[in-house]
């Protein structure tokens, strides 16, 4: 059935033709799943042979390469959508068969959240009202996700994150109409620090620099936690803007304090400045406690990891959400394609971005509609697998939050690669199960599914 047929019933009246329908062929309730789907809510219904949707990144700003490249990857999601291919032919299980959503071409527009909570909002509000997008995604800064979220919510629209690594996105700040594929700071503190006690020993003393925000704050609490449990010590941390691109002063602080190990709680052009500017003050040659001083970057990325140069990142761990080497089927067909289409291989905030185009898509086809609320309830609890990784990842109904296995990674010096984009070498892929918590932790509420 249409969305605009369900919207020309009025619900009281479905709701007594179905009982009657019910109580006439003696059927089961079941046929009563979309009966409130007939209410006006958000953009849906949707009127027309095409749907929507909008893709919000950030094309200026600290994040703006990793906006680019979630754009490619958005472009792409539409094109298999609409025309099959790419993890089509791995997704499982799944209901999407190249031919649109529920029989409509999907069109998008785009949007410039500048990597600002607020330009976020007023452009994500110009799709929803000028554009009436069903659905939009995007984003590679966690405040700027947060924010968004909190619209969602009040508006009714689905968004689905794009880069947001804060725990606060799916903990306290977790929104109903709010869905994350990607890892969490929480997740990679529990992954890496065993591997950081192993590969530096676990008599170390740690010096943190952060960005200041809500993703930031997060990672630094959680790598705290996380290597203090494995007997490292915190020495100090300094808060950094999120503009800033000249990190001398905290550096020197690092230098002048008794601290072994930098930990960089930066991404983006944040953390290519810091960490190269921390090599060329020769850091990493220095010897602090008897040991060799080390850098350690938390959250990592092959678009990162280039533009700091393999002579910067050479032997520095940290953790990653995906990888373009893996050889997974779903890995490698999304990499075949994205090489076809633009010449290189995809980052892991394309790859995030684009598997939440089709799982969204998806969660309309299992649900039969458009509806907000029923598109909800299809993605929540869904487990599926062929999008990257070994394994099966679940999108958890309590949070909204996806559990899958977690990549620690190391950069490859000069000598190591073996090609352009060949910068990152995976160490360990630590199983789904390992970095699972109890969702209670981070506190907050989802919301209604139907908004107020």
């Amino acid at each position: 059935m249409s969305d605009d047929k369900i919207l020309h019933v009025s619900r009281r009246g479905l709701l007594k033709a179905g009982a009657a329908t019910t109580l006439a062929l003696g059927t089961p309730a079941f046929f009563m799943k979309n009966a409130w789907a007939q209410d006006a809510l958000g953009n849906f219904p949707v009127n027309g042979p095409k749907v929507m949707f909008g893709f919000n990144v950030p094309q200026t700003g600290a994040y703006a390469d990793e906006g680019a490249d979630e754009l490619r990857a958005y472009k792409l999601a539409v094109k298999h959508l609409n025309s099959g291919g790419g993890m089509l032919e791995t997704f499982k299980p799944s209901s999407l068969k190249g031919n649109g959503v529920l029989g409509k071409k999907v069109d998008f527009v785009v949007g410039d959240t500048q990597t600002n909570p607020d330009a976020a909002r007023t452009s994500a509000r110009r799709m929803i009202e000028r554009d009436k997008v069903i659905m939009w995604g995007g984003g590679s800064s966690s405040s700027v996700a947060i924010a968004q979220q909190y619209l969602a919510q009040e508006v009714g629209v689905i968004f689905m994150c794009g880069l947001t690594h804060s725990n606060d996105t799916t903990g306290k700040d977790k929104r109903r109409y709010g869905f994350r594929h990607f890892f969490n700071a929480y997740m990679t503190g529990k992954a890496l620090a065993p591997v950081l006690a192993k590969t530096y020993g676990k008599d170390r003393r740690a010096f943190h620099l952060t960005a200041d925000y809500s993703w930031g704050h997060t990672q630094y609490e959680s790598m705290k936690e996380f290597t203090e449990k494995q007997g490292w010590t915190t020495v100090g941390n300094i808060m950094t803007p999120l503009k800033a691109t000249d990190f001398s002063q905290y550096l020197t602080a690092v230098i002048n304090s008794d601290a072994d190990v930098l930990v960089l709680n930066h991404y983006g052009k944040n953390m290519v400045n810091s960490l190269s500017q921390a090599v060329d003050f020769g850091m990493r040659d220095m010897i602090k406690n008897g040991k060799h001083m080390e850098i350690v970057v938390p959250l990592y990325s092959r678009l990162m990891a280039q533009g700091a140069g393999a002579s910067k990142i050479d032997g520095v761990l940290g953790t990653s959400g995906w990888n373009w080497t893996l050889q997974d089927a779903g890995s490698k067909v999304f990499t075949k394609a994205f090489e076809a289409e633009y010449g290189f291989p995809p980052s892991q905030a394309a790859q995030t971005c684009y598997c939440q185009t089709l799982l969204y898509a998806n969660a309309c086809e299992v649900a039969g509609t458009f509806y907000p609320p029923e598109v909800i309830k299809a993605l929540e609890g869904f487990e599926f697998e062929g999008m990257g990784l070994s394994g099966k990842t679940l999108y958890r109904a309590a949070d909204h939050q996806c559990f899958k296995d977690i990549l620690v990674v190391r950069g490859k010096g000069p000598d190591k690669k073996k090609g352009e984009y060949d910068l990152l070498e995976v160490v360990e892929e630590v199983p789904r199960d390992v970095v699972t918590y109890d969702p209670k932790i981070f506190g907050g509420e989802l919301g209604p599914y139907k908004p107020a």
